[in-house]
């Protein structure tokens, strides 16, 4: 199975330049996310998920996209706000990125990649899809869109 680069860098909603390293030896579930979409409160059981499981070794990695129905279109300030006030997420969330075509995150080529959806498909279909990764990097699973957070509880107990 193949493994997350860690060393991949990424942008936090405030605007700093890191990496995924900072979350090595943790298990970790990566989500292309967006506000306007009809799928946007499933920020309400990613934070639950969150809350019960952070403390254990899970982390939550939110990607904001504007990419499926221009439902991101706000600034990261924007998006911040937004998820604080309605949702009250406190799990890391980063700048938008690109999930699919020519400009796509390499967080996200290197997860489809090793995780492709239905039918072998590479590409992402919708805001909420999620990967989760185990502690050591590994890339284990795909969840769709509409697979609600609570329902991949028992996918996350078994990485941690």
């Amino acid at each position: 199975m193949a493994k997350l680069d860690l060393s991949t860098p990424v942008r936090t909603l405030a605007g700093d330049t890191t990496d995924l390293s900072a979350y090595q030896g943790k298990v970790l579930l990566i989500v292309n996310t967006a506000s306007k979409c009809g799928l946007t409160p499933q920020y309400e059981g990613l934070e639950a998920l969150y809350k019960q499981y952070a403390g254990q070794g899970l982390e939550i990695l939110g990607f904001p996209c504007n990419q499926f129905g221009k439902q991101e279109p706000g600034t990261d300030s924007d998006i911040q706000e937004f998820c604080q006030i309605n949702y009250g997420v406190s799990f890391p969330m980063h700048a938008k990125v690109d999930v699919n075509g020519s400009g796509t995150h390499a967080v996200f080529e290197q997860l489809k990649k090793a995780a492709p959806g239905l039918l072998g498909s590479k590409g992402i279909k919708w805001n909420f899809t999620k990967f989760l990764v185990a502690k050591d990097g590994t890339i284990v699973t795909r969840f769709s869109p509409k697979t609600e957070p609570k329902d991949m509880e028992k996918d996350i107990q078994a990485q941690l």
